[in-house]
């Protein structure tokens, strides 16, 4: 998080406003752009931060580091899965500009495979790269309904729930 500037935790908590706020499509996307956190994102950020904790926690200590890599490799991995299938909601900003091709799709499902499968093991591996994708797909399948594709920040929170996911799938199986 320190490296990233926090900008996947701050993407989940602007899902959350999003999610949360009533109104249109403009609306929610305006919310999102808001650089304020609302009750939702703080909520989510919480519950977030209570999952990454309680699965990080139920792991042995040999086996948080190895975790902790292929989360983030996976979580990353899951962004570009989401970005593959969503279009962009807007005509600026991250979700216009991060448009993997397929040879970098490729490339990131390559390094993710390997990542997972060496350091989690190859049942644990092909289970969590699943877990992520589902995860991103039905990220990419709320950004595409209440917002029309995607953004930086649908980019942001589908890494930080793969994260946690990824984490927890792993407690799960060990």
């Amino acid at each position: 998080m320190v490296v990233t500037g926090a900008l996947h935790a701050d993407g989940l908590a602007d899902c959350a406003d999003g999610l949360g706020v009533r109104g249109d499509r403009s609306r929610r996307l305006e919310v999102m752009r808001d650089s304020a956190i609302g009750t939702f994102g703080t909520l989510a950020l919480v519950l977030w931060a209570m999952l990454l904790v309680a699965a990080l926690a139920g792991l042995d200590r040999g086996e948080v580091l190895r975790a902790l890599v292929v989360a983030a490799a996976v979580g990353r991995w899951a962004a570009l899965v989401h970005a593959a299938i969503t279009t962009p909601a807007r005509t600026d900003g991250l979700g216009v500009s991060f448009a993997p091709g397929p040879v970098a799709l490729a490339i990131a499902s390559l390094t993710a495979m390997a990542c997972a499968l060496a350091l989690a093991g190859v049942v644990e591996g092909v289970v969590v790269l699943v877990v992520a994708a589902v995860i991103a797909m039905l990220v990419a399948g709320w950004a595409r309904a209440a917002l029309g594709g995607r953004t930086g920040d649908t980019l942001g929170a589908t890494v930080a729930l793969a994260e946690v996911g990824v984490l927890a799938t792993l407690l799960w199986l060990s």
